[in-house]
């Protein structure tokens, strides 16, 4: 039996991954997500029907006959966190769709998406998407690129050639040969560019026709599937379906799964097996995650599918992990091999580190790299609501490192009691349905601490600073002797001791002014007026271009580069050394 081929629709985020797909099934899917970004991977079925009735008049050009029975389609996020989350997607993938804004060109995301084909050797065609943003572009009703170029102006022409070499230029340098589809000779050599826009549909026939032809003529044996092998699939989502309760929804990639089977999966608490009491199939052009019509019931699914489960005992089961048809010879040896799959992602330590808690094994796999990308210790990190336990955990952790007392929580809810508990010890939850801000907003949450702490901590501390006395800038020569400053760095404040280059107390700041009005505190690149406490005089002891500096206790300066270190900036953390050599507390060298 033929299958259909899996297509992977993979690139950067917002390059138009999901819109190509409603593009195709007419459908508004990436309105309805969070953020307008895909979230988890979905699956779409296309039918052979609808790619004929898109493609006529190509498929009449070229007298093509399609033998597959369709496409399915999974689409991916785009979000550098998600490599893991892609890789699962581009390795059951037959065939890869490369979805590049046209108008943008390669990102960082582009290229680990390359990375991930290449790793998986999974044959791929680019979709140059958004050509209708090129300038003067003339959009035309019809689903084919080559009809509505011939309607374009040739210096529109140019300008899409310019865009679309440039692609191929960046391919080359990354080792891959590519060309327009339309001047491509071999495929099994060359990568084709497709431009399209899903925006308008131009480009959808040939992109259509292109990954059916593809698929049927270099992946035949690829394709062949035993229909009665067992069932290997990954599942998307745990979600409660009305009538049923909880259910999965699953890519079945190979084999076939059938109403009664055992199968088995991860869980929470480990490995779960069950016995599948109903299958469940998404009417054609419809999506699994968000679908507008009801499901229908059948009692057998063949790979390539998307198909929902309904089995007891779903309640604990991970999304993001294998699921396989077991027999009683082989259901031993497959827990083993979703164990192994899954006891990486999932965390619990018993040293310091933030509580992470996630929707799905994708997520939480993803989100943990992110992370772990940018040097933030997880103590935990798991999949489900936010419990009591967690804000306990986070509590524990807070003691340790007060920026650890927090709790990340990506696309699930928060128990009432974990609320209570949360506001009774100050544990901040930082709730989020965009998996690429909640580092952002965990950072923002540590800034803000941070400024807060510092503040406290510096208030009562005399910190580093560096000023020169302005030529021609000499207000009164006596105590308080006032003068014109600049400061070089750091900070000055009243009641800061200054020093001079020898290290000999100098006297102490008595007020500061800026345009006759009082500050309590400035900065590195300040020009104001200073009065000195002093027993010395300008003109004899001070001059124009001295060179003055705090004079820092030596209780402070050792907080400073201890416990307080981190709140200093770098060049704060070098003036510190320069007034401890000056003062006499460091010897140059040191």
């Amino acid at each position: 039996m033929i299958r259909q081929p899996i297509v992977v629709v993979m690139g950067h985020v917002d390059h138009g991954k999901t819109s190509l797909l409603d593009r195709i099934r007419t459908t508004t899917v990436a309105k309805r997500e969070a953020g307008a970004i895909t979230q988890h991977i979905g699956a779409s079925e296309v039918p052979t029907k609808v790619i004929k009735d898109i493609c006529k008049s190509l498929l009449k050009q070229s007298n093509a006959e399609l033998k597959i029975p369709g496409l399915l389609f999974i689409d991916t996020p785009g979000h550098e966190a998600f490599t893991n989350l892609r890789k699962r997607g581009g390795s059951v993938a037959d065939i890869a769709i490369l979805v590049i804004d046209i108008t943008q060109g390669f990102q960082p995301q582009t290229l680990e998406a390359l990375s991930i084909l290449k790793e998986y050797k999974t044959p791929f065609i680019v979709a140059a998407n958004k050509i209708d943003l090129i300038t003067g572009w003339n959009a035309k009703d019809t689903n084919s690129f080559l009809k509505s170029l011939d309607g374009q102006l040739d210096m529109v022409q140019a300008r899409l050639d310019e865009k679309l070499y440039e692609l191929v230029g960046r391919l080359g340098t990354l080792g891959f040969s590519s060309e327009r589809f339309d001047r491509v000779g071999d495929f099994t050599k060359m990568v084709g560019i497709i431009p399209v826009s899903a925006k308008t549909g131009e480009g959808i026939a040939e992109l259509l026709m292109f990954l059916s032809g593809i698929s049927q003529r270099f992946l035949e044996q690829q394709l062949k599937t035993e229909v009665k092998g067992p069932g290997k699939g990954s599942i998307l989502e745990v979600k409660e379906e009305k009538g049923l309760g909880k259910t999965i929804d699953m890519i079945l990639y190979d084999g076939t799964i059938r109403k009664n089977d055992i199968v088995v999966f991860g869980t929470l608490h480990g490995i779960g097996s069950t016995k599948i009491r109903a299958l469940l199939k998404p009417m054609p052009l419809d999506e699994m995650r968000d679908p507008r019509e009801k499901f229908k019931y059948v009692d057998e699914v063949h790979a390539a599918s998307g198909v929902k489960l309904f089995a007891p005992g779903l309640e604990d089961a991970l999304a993001g992990s294998s699921i396989f048809v077991a027999t009683p010879e082989t259901e031993e040896e497959l827990k083993q091999e979703i164990e192994k799959e899954i006891s990486g992602i999932i965390v619990e330590s018993s040293g310091p580190g933030i509580i992470l808690k996630a929707d799905t094994l994708g997520s939480l796999e993803g989100i943990t790299k992110l992370l772990d990308g940018a040097g933030i210790t997880i103590k935990k990190a798991t999949i489900g609501q936010v419990s009591k336990r967690d804000v306990v955990d986070a509590n524990n952790a807070k003691a340790e490192n007060k920026y650890y007392g927090v709790i990340l929580a990506f696309n699930v809810p928060v128990m009432e009691e974990a609320k209570s508990e949360a506001s009774k010890y100050h544990i901040p939850i930082l709730e989020e349905d965009v998996i690429y801000t909640l580092l952002d907003n965990y950072k923002k949450w540590v800034d803000l601490e941070t400024e807060v702490e510092r503040g406290e901590a510096f208030s009562s501390m005399v910190l580093p600073g560096k000023l020169k006395i302005l030529p021609g800038c000499c207000f009164r020569a006596k105590s308080p002797m006032i003068v014109g400053v600049e400061v070089l760095g750091g900070r000055i404040r009243p009641g800061y001791t200054l020093m001079n280059v020898r290290g000999e107390e100098i006297g102490e700041v008595k007020s500061i002014q800026r345009e006759k009005e009082a500050v309590q505190e400035a900065k590195e690149g300040d020009q104001l007026a200073i009065s000195i406490n002093t027993q010395l005089t300008f003109g004899r002891q001070v001059n124009e271009g001295d060179i003055f500096y705090t004079s820092i206790p030596k209780s402070h300066s050792k907080l400073l580069t201890t416990k307080y270190k981190e709140h200093l900036t770098g060049s704060e953390m070098e003036l510190l050394q320069e007034i401890r050599r000056v003062s006499g507390e460091l010897f140059f060298g040191e």
